[in-house]
This record gives C-alpha cells, structure tokens and sequence, in this order.
C-alpha cells in the first residue's frame, strides 16, 4: 500500500515523460507474496484507479495500456497468492506432523529418572526436517537407568525409519534383558529386519553407531557398550576422562560382516560425577577456519559442581552456534547425566 501511494505521489509530481506510472502493476506482484486473495485484488482495483485519476489530468499516459497490465498482473497476482496460501498450509500440516513424530520418537525426559539427573538435547541440522538420523531414549528398569544414543548413516526418511524402530526397540528389550549384551543383539536383529523390510539402493551401508550405558540403583558405577560410537565424556573427581572402550564392538547391522563380539566395560561413578554422551554432530562441527570443535578442552572448562544437566547441554549447544557461526551442518543430539551430591553444596544450588 506504502509503496502504491508513493508511486502515485510521484507520478502526479514529475513531468510526464517519466512514466512513473507504469510501476503501479508492481504493487499487486509484490503484494502477491505476502497478502491473502482479497486484499491483492483490492489493491490492483485501488492501483487502477489511481491510474484513472492520472488519465484525467494527462490525457497522454497511455492509461489503457497501463491499466490492461495492472489488471493482467492483478490476476496473475491472486493466483500466486491462492497457490502461496495453499503451499503455506500444506507446509504447516507437515510441520504438526513432525513434530509429533518428534514427540513420539523423541519423549521429553524427566529432570530425574532412578535417583539420577538427566538432560536432552536435539538439533536436527535442517529446522524444517526437525527429526533425522540421530536419536536417544532412557529408561528406569529393575536394572537400573539405562540409556541409549545412537546415529542412524544417512538422511532423509530412512534414517528417521531405522531410528525409530531402534527406539520401539530399546524401550521394551531394556526391561525385559538382564544385561546390555542382550539389550543389544536385540537391537541388532530389530535394525536387520527393519533393512531388511525396508530395502533401499544405499541397504549394504546402512547402519547405526549405538553406545548404551547402564546406571545401577545406588549407583557407584556405570556399564558402557559402544558399538562404533564416539566415546563418552566422564567428569570424576573434577577430572576429565575420555572413555574409549577397551575392545571395539561393531556398529549395529554389521554383526554379520564383522566378528560380532559385544564387551561392556565398567568405571566409576560418584556422587557429583557427571556423563556426556553425545553424537558425532557435536565433535565434527567446523568454525570459519575449518577446525573441529574442541569438545574435551570444552568439557574441562565446565564446573560438573555448579553445572546441572540441563545448564551444562544449554551452554553446549550456545557454544556451537557460536563456534560454527550459526550454522549447523549436522543433526547433534546429546545426554547429560550427573550423579547428584547429597552434601551442603549441592543443597545450595
């Protein structure tokens, strides 16, 4: 509308042989991109007759000509606006629709679960796909906590399937099985009918790093598999270790290429003792420069005393916004886990 009147404006104030009129079929084609059906018309109709009113005062415009094109592209604008709107609700309905796959794949987890302090957090690289490759669950089991972070190869819809059916997975066998070793021989058979239900041009490469991790009542000490994943970060005693397994296990669907040979190892676990699991996407982030994001320099930095799960993951994903520059080129998904303090400080927080 700003733009018609100032178009007017101009058009009555400068000599005729300017021409500014014959902007005046723009204002509709912009409008097009912003304004609903109605209103795009109503402005070529106002565009219009401000056209006429020109023509009155200069009889050598060429006003039938100018208002030919206004309404041409009136209608052409209406249109635009009518598929535009169309396209915008389509777009919303799949929006809902992830996020409530999102919901459902990924449940919001309680701030404590087993006597633990536990925290989330996702990012998928693109915001319009909101769910992708990696993916997390907990539980609370007559075992004790359980957990599970994984990374599905690849993208798109058949990362989101194989994940999913890695989660469904996880979240009855971490019940019903004794020990992760069998925790994970179920998910392996789930992924392999899943492929196998599902095949795809890219089925010999698909498969998922997974590291599971087991916190006993009372806790004292954790269990970690990892099949092919990045090694967990422990905070204990105020020290930083890297918890690199002793016997590498094979990523889940390449059992059968590989000796399939599971090792657990178990380390300590302290009262004020913190863990991070996290995916390859927090490790592999780039700066402008090209350097990684220096993930143990980071953690050794933190203050496991003062910060919580839910601090400690918010100011992870601040720094590798603010590392990469905003820009996140792949899904990042993490879990922070802390064995709370029964002591004065930790009251104090």
């Amino acid at each position: 509308m700003i733009l018609t009147l100032l178009i007017g404006a101009l058009a009555f104030a400068t000599p005729r042989g300017i021409a500014i009129s014959r902007l005046l079929p723009a204002a509709p084609a912009l409008a097009a991109s912003m304004w609903p059906v109605l209103p795009t018309i109503l402005l070529g109709g106002f565009c219009a007759l401000i056209m006429l009113g020109l023509g009155l005062v200069y009889s050598d415009l060429g006003t039938p000509y100018t208002a030919a094109a206004i309404a041409a592209v009136t209608l052409a604008a209406a249109y635009a606006s009518h598929v535009r709107l169309r396209r915008e609700e389509t777009l919303l309905q799949i929006r809902l629709v992830a996020d409530t796959a999102q919901q459902v794949l990924f449940r919001p987890l309680p701030s404590h679960l087993g006597g633990i302090e536990i925290e989330s957090l996702y990012v998928a690289a693109q915001a319009q796909a909101r769910i992708g490759g990696d993916f997390y669950e907990a539980a609370e089991t007559p075992h004790g906590v359980r957990l599970l972070l994984g990374d599905v190869r690849g993208k798109g819809l058949s990362a989101v399937g194989a994940a999913s059916a890695l989660i469904s997975c996880f979240r009855e066998a971490a019940h019903d099985e004794p020990d992760l070793t069998s925790v994970i021989r179920r998910l392996e058979t789930s992924i392999g009918r899943h492929s196998a239900a599902h095949p795809s041009q890219d089925l010999p490469e698909r498969f998922a790093t997974a590291l599971l991790v087991e916190i006993p009542r009372g806790g004292g000490h954790v269990t970690l598999l990892n099949c092919g994943h990045p090694p967990p970060l422990l905070v204990h005693r105020g020290e930083t270790y890297v918890l690199e397994p002793s016997e590498p296990s094979p990523p889940l669907n390449l059992a059968a290429l590989v000796q399939d040979n599971y090792r657990t190892d178990t380390v300590p676990f302290a009262p004020g003792d913190q863990l991070l699991l996290y995916t390859d996407g927090v490790t592999e982030t780039r700066d402008h420069g090209g350097e990684f994001f220096p993930l143990q320099d980071w953690m050794r930095e933190q203050n496991p005393a003062v910060a919580s799960p839910h601090g400690l993951l918010s100011r992870l994903h601040q720094d590798l916004l603010r590392f990469s520059g905003g820009r996140l080129n792949d899904d990042i998904a993490a879990l922070a886990v802390r064995y709370p303090r029964s002591d004065p400080v930790e009251a104090g927080q």
